[in-house]
């Protein structure tokens, strides 16, 4: 699954679609298109969106919806957690702080 995660995190268009969810989560196909090519200048086609958004999803960080005939994108920041605790290391006390 870390594999997964770092190859769609490794695309600077895949961030930047990231980027947009975060800022507005719930995003059909064409919202998406339009925010990349109007707020970035991105001029790639909806295929190719639509193939970016499947190795986030497989990467478990869209999940998709439909409602009806639409199909909405949300951000999940599950996986970045778990990665994220993965290499944290726990606070421990300074030995200045734990001598009496």
């Amino acid at each position: 699954m870390a594999d997964d995660l770092f190859k769609a995190l490794a695309d600077p268009t895949r961030r930047t679609i990231l980027d947009e969810l975060a800022e507005r989560s719930g995003q059909t196909l064409f919202e998406i298109c339009a925010r990349l090519s109007m707020r970035h200048g991105l001029g790639i086609s909806r295929q190719a969106v639509s193939q970016h958004l499947a190795v986030l999803e497989a990467a478990g960080l869209v999940e998709t919806r439909r409602e009806g005939r639409c199909k909405f994108h949300d951000l999940n920041t599950a996986p970045l957690r778990r990665i994220a605790e993965r290499w944290l290391v726990p606070d421990t006390p300074d030995p200045e702080e734990s001598t009496p």
